[in-house]
């Protein structure tokens, strides 16, 4: 029923655009627009520098018949322009600028934006088009990392230096995050007005002249702070000073310590003088081949002393510490107000030799629309470039062009998303299967098993395809756990020997075999991994405490 829908929309859609576009073609309004139903080569320009290597095609925008200006590759830069037949004001009328973009496969990390430029007087040419080629504003999407905003900037001369200067919109909107066509409008008007729609929904609202809404401010400050100002050597800032006259008591102990032990406390009945809070395992066997020349003297690996967890404590007892009461810790004066206290220093504020007056920006003419971007994505398609001095001629289009295609691609999301895909269905299979797994490692007599059977599960979480083969290798582990708590047997594995200082001092020999003994156990952890070769074994035995033979 969705598909029936979805194809009578797409007809309609096709029908009222060719209406439209006769209609609204003939509107002597519409200053530039270009709707790419033909290939843009011939009519555009392609950058012909080395760095813009980014392909552009021309394609149909995905489940339908009308094409855009597509962005066919990823981690490239693109430059492309077209110049207008004849430049447009910004500075008589109402001017309106509006593009489609469609993020066919997201926007991670890239620009959609578009930038109309000054007239080629500026020092600029199509062939070379590129980052530096004068621009009189940038409109559009941009998000990557902490950027997320629909741009508008706008370079404007100032008459005093004749410097130009970049004015950022602040607080602007964010990018829809979705993989549907929207379409972006900038409405300049008259009375300084800057008006930002979003699928023709307002979505910001400035004025050009206001020292909010833009970043630097058009109109500069009046004054600044006088470079050429210097604070005074005496100057004092310090409101709060050490009071010159407060003398330390006489009773006040800087050494005396934080804590102290704690005089009343008394050890617990049952406490366990002599006995230690860990022993041998009496479980433990020394492997079969272990080479006491090559592996060390072999010490039994130690458990928690069985008779300690009954007991309040074992081992020598030791009193708890307190806080001392005679602690101050170090001696400061108090602090008084400072009576040469001067306030903060800043210079002195002069007349900013930049500083202008007008009544209204005086915007540089637009003389071609140029995208010059950097994009980690593909599949951005740019659509419906229309450039009006008509409101009404851009909603014209919103309407015909861009909401017929909006509502297809809504409805085929909307479909999709009441029928889970088989790849959908597979994910919350393994997501299933995940959480019975991280219960499994909660089994008490997988205990000593736990931290490896978890980082096969975490392994399979970032891998999906691994997953069978990671369920065979949990499979091993229990089984083998299984045996060995039912049969008894535990064998401690080899542990790395802990060089002493002759054997540290000794050259690369003994290093060597240390390193390849390391090479050695893991390999053997690879294995273990993926369920073969596994070897159960209680605790690690303890390194060696005494010096070690030399060959």
């Amino acid at each position: 029923m969705a598909g029936i829908r979805s194809g009578v929309v797409s007809v309609l859609f096709v029908l009222v655009a060719c209406f439209s576009i006769q209609q609204l073609s003939a509107s002597d309004d519409t200053v530039f627009y270009d709707s790419f139903d033909e290939s843009f080569e011939g009519r555009w320009t392609v950058s012909g520098k080395d760095e813009y290597q980014g392909v552009w095609k021309h394609s149909k925008s995905e489940g339908h018949e009308d094409f855009g200006l597509l962005v066919s590759e990823k981690a490239k830069k693109y430059a492309i322009v077209k110049e207008l037949d004849e430049p447009v004001s910004l500075k008589d009328g109402t001017v309106v600028l509006q593009f489609e973009t469609r993020l066919q496969n997201g926007l991670e990390c890239g620009g959609a934006y578009l930038k109309y430029l000054r007239p080629q007087e500026a020092g600029w040419e199509p062939k070379i088009f590129d980052n530096e080629s004068p621009y009189s504003i940038m409109f559009g999407p941009d998000k990557c990392g902490l950027t997320n905003k629909v741009h508008f900037i706008f370079k404007h001369k100032n008459p005093k230096s004749g410097e130009y200067v970049e004015h950022h919109l602040t607080t602007p909107p964010s990018v829809p995050a979705d993989k549907l066509s929207h379409v972006y409008t900038a409405i300049i008007k008259p009375d300084n007005e800057l008006i930002i729609l979003v699928d023709g929904e307002e979505k910001k609202k400035a004025n050009f002249l206001s020292t909010d809404d833009f970043m630097p401010p058009l109109i500069p400050a009046k004054t600044i702070p006088d470079p050429e100002d210097k604070k005074p050597e005496d100057w004092d800032e310090r409101a709060k000073i050490p009071d010159p006259n407060a003398v330390k008591p006489d009773d006040w102990d800087e050494d005396a310590p934080m804590e102290i032990e704690d005089d009343e406390a008394e050890k617990p009945e049952g406490w366990l003088d002599d006995e230690p809070e860990e022993v041998d395992d009496p479980e433990a066997t020394k492997p079969e081949d272990w080479d006491d020349e090559e592996d060390g003297e072999w010490e039994a690996p130690k458990i928690d002393n069985p008779k300690c967890v009954t007991a309040p404590g074992c081992g020598e007892w030791k009193r708890p510490m307190k806080r001392n009461p005679a602690y101050k810790g170090k001696w400061h004066a108090p602090l008084i107000d400072n009576p040469s206290y001067k306030g903060i220093w800043k210079p002195q504020e002069i007349p900013n030799p930049s500083f202008f007056e007008l009544e209204k920006p005086n915007f540089e003419p637009i003389a071609a629309v140029g995208i010059e971007i950097w994009t980690m994505q593909d599949g951005i398609l740019f659509d419906n470039i229309l450039i009006t001095k008509d409101e009404k001629v851009a909603q014209s289009y919103r309407e015909t062009q861009w909401k017929p295609k909006f509502e297809v691609e809504k409805e085929k999301e909307k479909a999709e998303e009441d029928v889970p895909s088989s790849e959908g269905l597979l994910a919350n299979v393994q997501k299933k299967i995940f959480e019975i797994l991280y219960k499994v490692a909660d089994v008490p007599f997988l205990a000593t098993h736990k931290s490896k059977i978890i980082d096969l599960i975490e392994k399979a979480e970032e891998q999906p395809n691994i997953t069978l083969g990671v369920i065979g290798s949990i499979a091993v582990i229990i089984l083998t756990a299984l045996f060995m708590f039912l049969f008894g047997g535990k064998k401690p594995t080899k542990v790395e020997k802990k060089p002493t200082v002759a054997t540290e001092a000794s050259g690369s020999g003994v290093e060597k075999k240390e390193e390849e003994s390391e090479k050695e156990g893991s390999s053997g952890e690879k294995e273990g991994s993926s369920g073969e070769n596994e070897k159960e074994t209680g605790a690690a035995p303890r390194r060696r405490t005494g010096p070690r033979r030399e060959n």
